[in-house]
């Protein structure tokens, strides 16, 4: 598991990929829960908590860059 300090160390570009490849791992865990079972449920979690942390660090740096933007401004 990713955890946060090594993905805010991560380029824009590396966690955009990152969370390409984790929404489509948590889109086909979905599919498998759904068909068969799976072999490790917490995999479900661990993959939308992961979601959740890239999001969260995209958003602060939006907000910064925004928040840098109108300091330029004024």
């Amino acid at each position: 598991m990713i955890k946060a300090a090594e993905l805010r160390e991560m380029s824009d570009e590396q966690l955009a990929v990152t969370l390409k490849e984790t929404t489509d791992n948590l889109f086909r865990l979905r599919l498998q829960a759904q068909t068969e079972r799976l072999d490790a449920p917490s995999e479900l979690r661990k993959s939308r908590r992961l979601v959740a942390r890239i999001k969260t660090i995209q958003n602060e740096r939006q907000r910064v860059a925004a928040v840098k933007g109108e300091q330029n401004n004024a």
